[in-house]
């Protein structure tokens, strides 16, 4: 039996967009219920006018409901230490849980890169907001040559980065590094976040620079248009802001030292400017951090409730 019923921890910007995207555009889920510590949030405030139950007890207040039997997913909004804590809670109860933080209990999940392989996990990690924008463009890479060396840059609006993201501030940079490597296939990743303080606010920005083996350029070109094109499908704002740029990397230049162990030899060096606009669900769009998080959580749930509806009908046509 399908159980498509969500509930979300966590109160502050991510929780509170994910639960607008939920009420407004998901056809599959059903929200449940806002989960906080702050009774007086604004996140809480938002859900009870909405008709969406608010608890501002944490994960026992949750875990206390009435109904909790009949929810199906629980996407973790919180921070990566909170969410070792609500996981190891969670995991009495037979839920899907997406984890919006970066403690990365379970593997790395990136919608357009690697959904499928991931399907039967229990719980799911959506990395981080750079994550989500840039690991698409490091895999489309990698699928025409080696990645020898990647290289992100998020930039993102200061007014878009709530506590709990500043609170998850150097898990950002290691989760995403790693999620670089497993998931983009890079031999080796690093990404830096900006938070850019200036106003008017600028929206969301993303630079790739991935160092690869010499190849057929147009062919890398075609990859990463194609993977814009299967990430827009759930982050419409999300677009390559110019052409693909590319130079040679000389065979013992700077670019050597960032790839210890790699054989000498003449390189390309990959650049990929991208943009993210949010869809202002709940924040402006110059917040497309938020919206690319929430759209790739979104995302998985909606497989997840897919797949159980198929096996749903199969069920109903072998009883028949």
């Amino acid at each position: 039996m399908t159980r498509n019923k969500v509930a979300i921890i966590g109160s502050g910007n991510i929780g509170t967009d994910l639960m607008i995207k939920i009420l407004q555009i998901s056809d599959g889920l059903e929200m449940g219920a806002l989960v906080g510590i702050d009774p007086n949030s604004d996140g809480l405030a938002r859900a009870a006018r909405m008709g969406v139950t608010a608890v501002s007890t944490g994960i026992d207040g949750l875990l206390a409901l009435p109904d909790f039997d009949e929810y199906g997913f629980v996407f973790d909004a919180t921070s990566a230490t909170a969410h070792l804590h609500n996981d190891a809670k969670l995991a009495e109860h037979p839920v899907h849980v997406i984890d919006l933080t970066p403690a990365a209990i379970g593997p790395y999940v990136v919608p357009s890169v690697n959904l499928d392989e991931h399907l039967d996990k229990r719980n799911v990690n959506m990395v981080t907001c750079g994550g989500q924008a840039t690991i698409p463009m490091v895999a489309a890479i990698s699928q025409v040559a080696p990645v020898r060396y990647a290289e992100i840059v998020a930039s993102i609006s200061s007014k878009s980065a709530g506590p709990g993201t500043r609170a998850n501030i150097d898990e950002f940079t290691e989760t995403t590094s790693l999620a670089i490597e497993k998931v983009g296939g890079a031999a080796r990743g690093k990404a830096i976040i900006i938070l850019n303080p200036a106003e008017p606010p600028l929206i969301m920005r993303d630079t790739v620079f991935a160092i690869v083996d010499e190849c057929d350029e147009q062919a890398v070109v075609d990859s990463v248009e194609r993977m814009v094109a299967k990430v827009q499908a759930y982050v419409p704002g999300y677009r390559l802001k110019q052409k693909v740029q590319f130079r040679k990397a000389a065979k013992n230049g700077p670019e050597a030292a960032l790839m210890p162990g790699a054989e000498p030899a003449e390189r390309l060096v990959v650049s990929v400017f991208l943009e993210v606009e949010g869809a202002g669900h709940y924040l402006p769009t110059y917040a497309g951090n938020l919206d690319i998080m929430t759209s790739a959580g979104l995302q998985v749930a909606e497989r997840l409730v897919s797949l159980d509806k198929d096996a749903d009908a199969k069920l109903e046509v072998a009883a028949r």
